[in-house]
Order: C-alpha cells, then structure tokens, then sequence
C-alpha cells in the first residue's frame, strides 16, 4: 500500500511569496532537533527501528523510538494524534490501524482523520510455525488435527487485536477448525513461549522467525501471503490447501493531523531512502 503524497500549493500571487518562502526555509530546516517515533509494541519493531536509522541518517537528526504499548497499538496511535503536528512526534503505523476500527467500538480518535500519512515503508511475509514437537507437518495434516481435538491446539499472538491473532482467526474461519487463541504481551514474549514449547503455533512475521526456522527450532508449515516466499521458495502457502486465504502485514509512518504540507514532505523525501533499503 502506496500512501498518497502531499503537495505543494501553487504559488497563486506575489503577496503570497513571502510566507511560502518563509514555510518552505521551515521545512527545508526540519528536523532540527531528535524526533519521535512512537511504536506500538514492546520492543522496538524491525522494519520500525531501521526505519527511524535510515530516517535519522537522512534528515540528520535522531530518532527516538519511544514504544507505547496496549489495546492493539491503539494508545501509540493517541498519543501521536494528541502530540503537537509539528512533525517532532511521528507514528509508525501497522496493518491493525487498518483493521482496528472494525475491534475496537469506542475509540477517541479516527485514524483517516486524524493521522496524516506520510508514507509506506514495507509489506512483511508471514509464515505459519509450529514447534518441532508438534505431531502435523503440514496444513492438511494440522487441519486434520485441530478437528480432532477442537478448542484444544492453543495458538499463541502477541495480543488481541495483534497481526498474529488475525491473521489466525482468519485460518480458522476459513478452513473450519476451533483453535484456542493464547494472547501474550507481544510478539516477543507470544514467540519465546513457541520456542519454549509452552504453545505449540503461531502466526508470525518471516522477519523474526526465518532465524529459527533455519536452525530448526521451528517447522514452518505454510506462508500466509499470496506467494511462495523466495527466501523459502520450499514451503507453500496457506492458500493451496484453504482457498481464499491471503494474510500480509505492512508498515509505514504518519504524523498527526495538520502538520504542514512541507513537513510531510520533507520526511517523505527522508522515506525513499528507507523505503528502497527496507526492500532490499
């Protein structure tokens, strides 16, 4: 998903040269002191924390990541749509800002309305993984499973509302079966009770799971995306034995409503370089 970019206005009369220039001098000297990166998860995302680098390296100015955790990455979002727009308080925005309008019923906050974007930063694999100790080795076989024993294979997230508990109850709408769904204070912690063998699945991003998948510490039964990945080009999707299943997670950065146009622009322009290296 490709945010739209802002654009200057034109510049309509000789009277209004004086605070255009003045707006774009204010602009072109942002950042001038370390900006914030609010992210909602309890340790900083990957593709977050590279982001705020490459960002920081771009514009010449740090950026902080500051995580705010809870209700989904709902108080993360509060915080930036409360901040100042000057552009010194930034979200870094995830697939459940998406979905979370639909969760959560009393939100203070509409997230269209009130986060400007600024721009995507990257789509990320996901990959169904199991512990090595658990007796399916494939989708069909973990179907089969989870039928004969419904309501008891836990499934752990990193929370509800997370990537990890969708795209999970997607599966089990789709292909029929009754999952126990096991929600953690984050991915982290969701992922080192996998490791450990206190739940026996999950639905997780490729980023931090390729590690021990290579090494055998997890089996990984299926993508969850539309694709074989290339990393894994061996392992099949999700959507060759459960039709219509297709899951993907994504990110990218906001900032809060009326921040002006050559802010926006001008940490778009710091995006690009991060954007193609998040790619490669």
């Amino acid at each position: 998903m490709k945010f739209p970019r802002r654009r200057f206005l034109s510049l309509a009369a000789g009277a209004a040269a004086v605070p255009v220039v003045s707006r774009m001098a204010r602009a072109q000297a942002y950042p001038t002191r370390p900006v914030r990166l609010i992210v909602p998860s309890p340790v900083a995302d990957l593709y977050g924390r590279l982001y705020g680098g490459w960002l920081a390296r771009r514009l010449g100015q740090p950026f902080i990541i500051e995580n705010r955790v809870g209700a989904g990455g709902n108080i993360a979002t509060e915080a930036v749509v409360r901040a100042p727009p000057d552009g010194y308080t930034l979200l870094w925005v995830t697939s459940a800002n998406a979905w979370n309008a639909s969760l959560y019923a009393n939100l203070n906050f509409d997230f269209i309305r009130d986060i400007a974007p600024i721009a995507s930063s990257h789509r990320g694999d996901g990959v169904l993984v199991v512990h090595p100790s658990f007796p399916a080795k494939t989708v069909p076989e973990l179907i089969a499973y989870a039928k004969a024993n419904p309501g008891k294979v836990d499934m752990a997230s990193g929370g509800v509302g997370s990537g990890q508990h969708i795209w999970g109850e997607l599966f089990k709408m789709l292909a029929g079966v009754d999952m126990l769904h096991v929600p953690y204070r984050g991915a982290g912690p969701a992922l080192a009770a996998l490791l450990a063998g206190q739940t026996p699945l999950m639905f997780e991003t490729l980023a931090t799971s390729i590690g021990h998948i290579k090494a055998g510490s997890l089996r990984a039964l299926a993508m969850i995306g539309a694709t074989r990945s290339q990393v894994l080009p061996d392992i099949p999707t999700v959507g060759e034995f459960v039709p219509g299943y297709e899951a993907n997670g994504w990110g990218g950065v906001g900032a809060p409503k009326d921040t002006p146009a050559e802010i926006i622009d001008n940490a778009h322009q710091g995006n690009q370089r991060g954007d193609r290296r998040l790619r490669e």
